[in-house]
């Protein structure tokens, strides 16, 4: 079994290798006959990936131990649904998850009308760029990252997947992301193949529909792992400014102002050289979050540890992004055209997109300072959380800013409705003022929170003003996507600098007070031997506000076999739109008190809902597209 995945592996790998070499030169020649051999070629190619695939899921779900990456990630207490997502809990695992739905993805685009209505050429450069792709991937699983390789003799047990992964976050956060990930390669290769042939379709157009599926899984996969952050590792926030969370970040930021540009070119057929950058930059930034977890070149609670993936990833990444430059810059069949003031629609969204980027840049620099400061230092110098807020917060501020104004300028120039305007700048200024007098004095969270509601003031009071909007899907999807956006916002600005957290002990019997409420330790159960859970302690609070009870929180602390020395928090919450009650039982004292973390968390919930929001309105965006020779 083990050899028989890595052949398949191995086949794949010499196929897509021959497969791109192939379409490069049937591209150069014009040699269009060679399509229908390249497609059913990478089919072929891509049921080798998969036949891997099954192989090691089977090595999964029967716990065959001769499998090394079985043994690392498995173990016998692990229960069945965990032991199936073990295929993306290891380094080895999730670079074939990656790699098999980049093949999968491939298998479908070639059936659709969108590829169907590319030029030959565009198609031979597209399989070229994409095929190659695929390629480094299997170098990758057939050289530094084996999933195949053999134990002998097999152990009786396994080692087990780490608890922070036993979690219900760990069935959908990561393929989540590495759909996001693996779909962009679809569209970005089509943007260099349709630059380099010069293809009088738009790839935009055509590609449309995978370039938001690929945000959606992304944004969502996002989200969702601020949520398993925030409920998991007991710590009382939602984003650490982990090197391992800013990886999903940073190709969020490039693959959002992408979705901007492009709405330019679509309209005014501008920005073409940007669009096709961009759009090949964020598929490399995808890469490049690989290599932040996986490499080892960063320190984080969630990487990978060091391996010798890193530098095979670091020159993928210098080639990709060599390539990109070449053809944006070198194409002459790129045209450039002017855009308008910035005081226009148009300029706003240019706005944005800088902003973006500059978002993009700055947590790029902060999470590899540790490695940029070795130039000058033994002592390489990380960045906390403290950076990131001070430089990031003005930057989402600001957007959200633009939007509340974005909507009534015309494309052109100019304010196209003055009563939106005028109306939005009214509630701007009012929210802003009610909610410093209230004592939000930070002026930024208050500035945020004010554009926040003067931005669903302005979506609710553009579709008064527009009837049509009410009929048209695409202006649902585009609204309640910023919908979601500054409901996040809004969130966040509470959230961060008005939670109140307080570390105590206390003996059964006792309160502590925190904020309005109050909080009463009334039991304390230890047990054990539950599945794979060696120990557990479970404490039992009753939180009371103006003397009625609320609700009863039982944070718990855990051992697990196989990892003795570590201790695991499990959080318990009293959710709510307004205030959240949070607790983490930190440790117990030999005279039977325990330690907690109690916090209250202010409007945190808003952005677990403005987040699935903006995740489920973006497949409103998405349109049928027609098929070749069909009117639109």
């Amino acid at each position: 079994m083990h050899l028989t995945g890595y052949v398949g592996l191995l086949f794949s790998l010499l196929a897509f290798l021959f497969l791109a070499g192939f379409a490069g030169v049937a591209a150069w020649r014009q040699n269009k006959d060679s399509l229908i051999f390249i497609e059913r070629g990478q089919l072929v190619a891509s049921g080798g990936v998969i036949f891997s695939t099954l192989i090691l899921m089977v090595g999964l779900t029967t716990r065959d131990y001769s499998f090394q990456y079985v043994y690392d990630n498995v173990d016998n207490a692990l229960s069945f649904v965990y032991t199936l997502t073990a295929l993306w809990g290891g380094r080895e695992g999730s670079l074939l998850f990656w790699e098999l739905i980049i093949a999968v993805a491939g298998m479908i685009f070639v059936t659709t009308p969108g590829y169907k209505s590319f030029s030959d050429d565009t198609k031979l450069f597209f399989w070229m760029f994409f095929l190659s792709v695929q390629g480094f991937f299997l170098l990758l699983l057939t050289g530094w990252s084996n999933p195949f390789i053999e134990i002998i003799p097999a152990p009786a047990d396994g080692r087990g997947l780490n608890p922070l992964l036993r979690n219900p976050g760990m069935i959908f956060h990561p393929p989540l992301l590495f759909f996001g990930f693996a779909l962009y390669a679809i569209p970005a290769c089509a943007a260099l193949a349709a630059s380099i042939a010069g293809e009088v379709k738009s790839w935009i157009t055509i590609t449309r529909n995978w370039n938001i599926l690929s945000w959606v899984f992304l944004t969502a996969g996002i989200v969702l792992g601020g949520w398993w952050s925030y409920m998991e590792l007991g710590w009382g926030g939602y984003w650490a400014w982990d090197p391992v969370e800013n990886a999903s970040l940073i190709p969020w930021f490039a693959g959002t102002a992408v979705l901007h540009t492009s709405i330019i070119e679509s309209r005014r057929n501008a920005l073409q050289r940007t669009n096709v950058f961009l759009m090949s930059l964020t598929f490399i930034l995808c890469i490049f979050s690989t290599y932040l977890t996986r490499s080892g070149v960063i320190d984080s609670l969630h990487s990978f540890g060091k391996s010798g993936v890193a530098q095979p990833l670091f020159w993928s990444m210098m080639i990709g992004l060599l390539v990109t430059l070449m053809v944006t810059f070198l194409s002459e069949r790129l045209t450039q055209r002017s855009l308008s003031d910035f005081l226009s629609r148009q300029g706003m969204l240019v706005i944005a997109t800088w902003f973006l980027l500059a978002l993009g840049m700055v947590v790029t620099l902060g999470t590899m300072w540790p490695v940029i400061s070795q130039i000058w230092t033994d002592k390489p110098l990380g960045l906390d959380s403290h950076f990131y807020n001070r430089v990031c917060l003005p930057f989402m501020s600001c957007l959200v800013l633009i939007f509340c104004y974005c909507p009534w300028l015309g494309w052109k120039g100019g304010i196209r409705n003055m009563k939106g305007f005028i109306g939005v700048s009214v509630v701007l200024v009012v929210s802003f003022i009610g909610f410093y007098l209230s004592g939000m004095t930070n002026v930024l969270a208050a500035l945020t929170a004010a554009a926040s509601v003067a931005a669903i003031f302005g979506i609710v009071m553009l579709f008064f003003l527009y009837p049509s909007m009410r009929k048209m899907r695409q202006s649902w999807g585009a609204y309640g996507v910023h919908l979601g956006l500054v409901l996040m916002a809004l969130g966040i600005a509470f959230s961060g600098p008005y939670k109140i957290e307080e570390e105590v002990i206390l003996a059964k019997g006792e309160s502590m007070v925190i904020d309005d409420y109050t909080v009463t330790f009334t039991n304390l159960v230890q047990d054990g031997d539950i599945g794979d859970i060696k120990l557990r302690a479970t404490a039992t609070l009753e939180v009371f506000e103006d003397g009625k009870l609320m609700g009863i929180m039982m944070p718990d602390k855990r051992i697990y076999r196989n990892f003795e020395r570590q201790q695991f928090a499990e959080v318990s919450t009293i959710p709510g739109l307004g205030d959240e009650l949070y607790a983490t039982l930190l440790g117990l004292t030999e005279d039977d008190k325990a330690s907690f973390k109690i916090s209250v968390n202010p409007l945190i919930n808003w952005i677990w809902i403005g987040g699935t929001l903006m995740s489920l309105l973006a497949f409103l965006l998405l349109r049928r597209m027609p098929r070749p020779g069909e009117g639109r």
